[in-house]
């Protein structure tokens, strides 16, 4: 259905929190005529989200939100309700191309300045012509310098990639003053990008295991996911446990 020229939202609640059940292409087509803020939710930021009341706002506030982590789209199943994966990766660079065909700006933030660098040189190589006007890596002591400059390039499509919640806050900070430019948190995606992280084997993008083959490979993530990804699960089945 359209509704003043975009799709209209069809959303499912979990854990408190509104998540977008679009397939892959309609919300390319969603989030171009949209604009606004993508979030790319995991379990891991569904859980930050019950200790920290802003990133839970962010949220629920952002124009699209994409079940990115296999574990939202298990705890969904959970809970009776449907929505296919989307892998934030693939959306992200998917919106690149979609922006570079149309010939409208790019702007990257985040990331070792190696890393954002090789990042620019490998798009600039898959894309020619295209039209990056602002990058900037992600240490940085004056934000608010960062937040103008980024303000003043014209970008119109932004790739934050700081790591969640500060990719998130910081892009609900901008989003109102640059109502015509789509954010996309991206985390990790410039390390895989710039060749620096091996991205997961077919295998296990299609299997919804790239989390598995990413802990396998960097042990110290091993922190990160567990208890979090069980905790998750426990959260979901509590939850339809007491609505049943």
């Amino acid at each position: 259905m359209l509704y003043n020229n975009y799709m209209e939202r069809k959303t499912e609640r979990l854990q408190d929190l509104d998540i977008d059940t679009f397939g892959f292409e309609d919300a390319l087509e969603y989030g171009f005529a949209k604009r606004g803020q993508v979030v790319t939710l995991n379990p891991e930021m569904v859980m930050n989200s019950k200790k920290n009341i802003d990133l839970k706002k962010i949220i629920n506030n952002a124009e699209l939100v994409i079940p990115d982590g296999v574990g939202i789209e298990i705890g969904l199943k959970i809970l009776g309700k449907k929505a296919h994966r989307i892998a934030g990766i693939e959306y992200a660079k998917a919106m690149i191309r979609k922006y570079w065909e149309n010939s409208l700006p790019i702007a990257l933030v985040g990331a070792r300045q190696e890393v954002l660098e090789l990042t620019c040189a490998n798009l600039k190589k898959e894309f020619a012509d295209i039209k990056i006007v602002y990058a900037h890596n992600g240490f940085f002591d004056n934000e608010d310098n960062v937040k103008l400059a980024l303000r003043k390039s014209g970008a119109k499509l932004a790739l934050i990639a700081l790591g969640s919640p500060k990719q998130e806050q910081f892009i609900y900070d901008l989003k109102k003053n640059m109502p015509d430019t789509l954010f996309i948190g991206v985390g990790g995606s410039f390390d895989v990008w710039s060749n620096k992280v091996e991205r997961a084997p077919e295998f296990y993008q299609k299997a919804g295991l790239e989390w598995l083959y990413r802990t396998v490979k960097e042990p110290a993530r091993f922190r990160r996911i567990f208890p979090t990804l069980p905790l998750f699960v426990l959260r979901v089945i509590k939850e339809r446990i007491c609505k049943c």
